[in-house]
């Protein structure tokens, strides 16, 4: 078990992250394509991926294995900025993080020469994992990505809802059913024993797309505290990388959208709502609201989860992208339906 100690000065400092971190989905996403579990889930994914792929599982397995601990300079901060900036920080790790990391990741694995070569600060191996991750995440997350940040941002609507519905409280309990907020212990399942004292330091949330079972965390407890989480997962939640549906050239798609009542529903679902909400709001019935976001969901511009006793609805980027003006908002996307996966560390 995993116990997080807070203090008053730590329930004031709890942050909730705005998007997915590039480097936390790229790691967490090499557990989900060696393992078997959320089949349904992740199978088309895997798939897919696989075919894109082009060695670096080989040379990443050196430094993550299946099970237990990998490397914290793995995970930069950065990575909530972009896939960009978390290899440029990596690029940046100091020699003795590298040796540090390494020398733990040696004591449950034997190392490859390369690895060896980089836990002794070795720049052109520290090149080499920069261009694996880089090829990893451009076939593995980079396809997916606006699907996987449209099931983050409304993890996050969920979480800043119970947040100023219940302030710190109420969000730490809200978290999935893995963890157990008991005042002032946040518990979570966890493979191994351990206790992390966050001393005043605070805590960021951050939701994942493909962490899955249990949250994750750093291993060295003097690093800024994360914990790493999973979102809520569906049937319904498989990455897709379908084209965007081009409603010029679908009338009757693009029927279904039209209407003043209808796109009263989807500004007031902009900012996240439940069903009853959107029915006072837009003055319809909740039987009415709810068709109404069901098409909508259906088009790929409302995601909805359940949240307690209530369900919850929120943009996709394209939703969001088409109350903006248009999907130049939104660069580079090819997917979209919209709306999910641990490891020790």
């Amino acid at each position: 078990m995993l116990r997080i100690h807070f203090t008053g000065l730590d329930l004031a400092r709890i942050r909730i992250a705005a998007r997915p971190d590039a480097l936390w989905e790229s790691i967490l996403s090499f557990h989900r394509l060696r393992d078997k579990r959320g089949a349904s889930v992740f199978r088309q994914w895997r798939g897919e991926t696989r075919t894109r792929l082009n060695g670096e599982t080989r040379l990443l397995a050196s430094l993550v294995p299946t099970r237990g601990y990998f490397p914290d300079f793995l995970t930069p901060p950065e990575g909530a900025i972009g896939v960009e900036p978390a290899i440029e920080a990596l690029r940046e790790t100091p020699d003795h993080r590298l040796h540090h990391d390494i020398r733990l990741l040696g004591r449950q694995r034997s190392r490859q020469a390369w690895v060896h070569a980089l836990g002794d600060g070795d720049a052109g191996a520290l090149g080499r994992l920069i261009g694996v991750l880089r090829s990893y995440h451009k076939a593995a997350i980079a396809p997916y990505w606006p699907h996987v940040r449209a099931q983050i941002e409304a993890d996050r609507a969920a979480r800043g809802r119970a947040l100023l519905d219940g302030g710190a409280d109420q969000l730490l309990a809200s978290l999935p059913p893995m963890m157990r907020w008991r005042s002032p212990v946040l518990e979570a399942d966890y493979p191994v024993d351990r206790d992390l004292y966050l001393s005043g330091r605070g805590l960021l949330l951050q939701p994942s797309f493909f962490c899955r079972s249990t949250p994750v965390t750093y291993y060295d407890r003097e690093l800024s505290p994360v914990l790493v989480y999973p979102v809520q997962h569906t049937e319904e939640s498989a990455p897709s990388t379908a084209p965007v549906r081009s409603y010029a050239d679908d009338p009757a798609s693009l029927g279904k959208l039209v209407g003043h009542t209808r796109s009263a529903v989807l500004q007031t679902i902009g900012q996240g709502c439940t069903t009853g909400e959107l029915a006072r709001r837009v003055g319809v019935s909740a039987a009415s609201a709810s068709q109404h976001a069901s098409v909508l969901r259906e088009a790929g511009l409302v995601l909805t989860l359940r949240h307690g006793n209530a369900v919850l609805h929120t943009l996709t980027p394209l939703g969001a992208a088409l109350l903006r003006g248009g999907a130049a908002a939104v660069p580079g996307v090819q997917e979209l339906p919209a709306a999910t996966t641990g490891t020790v560390r």
